[in-house]
């Protein structure tokens, strides 16, 4: 989760800011429930801000790594933390896309790491400049995707039940539409039929 501030969001224009919070407040949720490893960084926080509340609240033990590289994959106290883990894929949302995610992004998928990009869950300062940096990525071999899918990728299957009950509690916070319908469905099954 990368620079998520009020800086950022203050120039935000390429989606309205509380579709933004909702989707990264929606990521961090799932990457708790499913044990995902989660960097959280801002950049120059005391005068850019602090990572929204929405974020901070899901990890309230970890303290933002607050850089002054524009790129957070220059930093080592990120590099270092992926590399511990040993692990070759990454999962990007930030602000901005054009910058703070694309740099990192590009320049981990150059060294041979598999990058997706949480599109809904990052922006930029223009639609224009949103839809350059993603296509940008993708001729870098970057995966575009929304925080929905990464969620359901990391769910798989309703069977998993240790974790799908948590999933769908999520779903009706954050999943708008399909997050009310699913709520409708559970209290039109748990209502019960009168009998004549």
């Amino acid at each position: 989760m990368i620079d998520h501030q009020p800086f950022q969001f203050a120039n935000l224009n390429s989606h309205e800011p509380t579709l933004i919070v909702n989707a990264v407040a929606g990521l961090s949720k799932a990457a708790k429930i499913f044990n995902v490893p989660t960097i959280l960084t801002t950049v120059v926080e005391e005068r850019g801000g602090l990572i929204i509340k929405q974020i901070q609240d899901v990890f309230p033990e970890q303290k933002p790594i607050n850089r002054t590289f524009i790129n957070t994959w220059q930093d080592p106290a990120v590099t270092d933390i992926v590399a511990e883990s040993g692990r070759k894929q990454l999962i990007i949302a930030g602000l901005w896309t054009e910058v703070c995610v694309a740099m990192p992004a590009i320049q981990a998928a150059g060294e041979g790491y598999d990058v997706f990009v949480v599109t809904d869950a990052s922006g930029s300062v223009s639609a224009e400049a949103h839809d350059m940096a993603v296509r940008r990525m993708m001729q870098h071999g970057i995966t575009p995707i929304n925080w929905i899918a990464v969620a359901s990728e990391w769910q798989r299957d309703w069977a998993r039940l240790d974790t799908a009950n948590k999933l769908a509690g999520l779903m009706i916070e954050h999943a708008g539409g399909s997050g009310v319908a699913y709520a409708w469905e559970q209290q039109l099954l748990n209502t019960p039929v009168p009998t004549a």
